[in-house]
């Protein structure tokens, strides 16, 4: 009865089957009823009008059951969508971005395509970002469908059941060529997505690692910087396998390894780099996490091989 090609479509379908069925009965029985009062209360020659009076019964009937009815409508109209909010923890993430007139699917480092690839059998979450005016993304065959509203967060999820390409729609009015603004979602096998993702060009913006994005939230550029230039401290391009430092008066040579740079952060002052001043540093200890702080000596690290 259902043939949606994802995990959410039946949920919808029963919720359309349901107020469709009550709308085809109601739409039915007061046609019929209208025609056959028609016929049997059309005025007669020497027949007197009638008046009625209020009946309680029939006001409760047509208070009482159509408020059963509505409530059943909620009920299967929140069944269908409560699981459109409630993302799996290993859903795979793809930002989804509407400009006019077209859509990009960003897979991260710089990935982007113009149309969906997703494995079958994987939850996939669509993070929905406009650059422009409003848009609304709608996978019918997928029966998900979100509005796309710049400087406001909104997401959809949803788990490809069948394999196949289906389309992507705009179905908020965005201007000229609105009606042009289509795509395709396309459901693979899992190892051939992976391999077309293995093979797609980075053309996109690629992010900053997150050890230096956190480098630089932190403030530690302002104190160091990236080119080599002389501030504060030294320079994170001056970073190497070996350094010169100077601990308690005394000179000597140690290896930048992930014990040292986490000592630096945590307790600067202790074995400061040759030809620079000590207590212009603080500890980081209190103001960044364990986790943080692991993520930027690994970015540290990566920096000293390289160069």
């Amino acid at each position: 009865m259902f043939s949606g090609a994802s995990n959410l479509a039946e949920g919808v379908d029963k919720a359309f089957v349901f107020i469709f069925a009550i709308a085809f009965v109601f739409i039915v029985g007061i046609t019929a009823f209208m025609i056959w009062t028609v016929i049997k209360y059309n005025r007669k020659k020497g027949k007197p009008a009638r008046q009625f009076s209020g009946s309680v019964k029939l006001e409760i009937i047509w208070t009482v059951i159509p408020t059963i009815l509505v409530l059943l409508m909620f009920y299967f109209g929140w069944v269908g969508f409560a699981p459109m909010r409630q993302v799996p923890e290993d859903a795979m993430a793809v930002k989804a971005i509407g400009r006019m007139w077209e859509w990009e699917f960003d897979y991260g480092d710089g990935k982007v395509s113009k149309e969906l690839v997703v494995p079958i059998n994987k939850p996939v979450r669509l993070d929905l970002v406009s650059v422009d005016v409003n848009h609304s993304l709608f996978i019918p065959a997928f029966r998900v469908k979100e509005d796309v509203i710049p400087g406001y967060d909104n997401f959809l999820w949803f788990t490809a059941i069948y394999k196949g390409e289906y389309e992507i729609l705009c179905t908020e009015y965005c201007g000229l060529l609105h009606s042009g603004m289509v795509s395709k979602a396309r459901v693979v096998d899992e190892a051939e997505f992976n391999d077309w993702l293995a093979n797609l060009e980075a053309t996109g913006d690629i992010p900053d690692p997150e050890g230096l994005v956190l480098l630089r939230n932190t403030g530690c550029l302002a104190c160091h910087s990236m080119d080599g230039s002389k501030l504060v401290g030294p320079s994170f391009m001056e970073i190497s396998s070996e350094r010169i430092i100077v601990e308690n008066g005394t000179e000597k040579t140690i290896s930048v390894d992930k014990e040292y740079l986490e000592k630096s952060i945590i307790d600067p002052n202790s074995q400061l780099v040759k030809g620079y001043s000590r207590g212009l540093m603080q500890s980081y200890e209190k103001t960044v996490d364990k986790e943080d702080i692991d993520k930027m000596v690994q970015y540290l690290l990566e920096l000293a091989k390289e160069n």
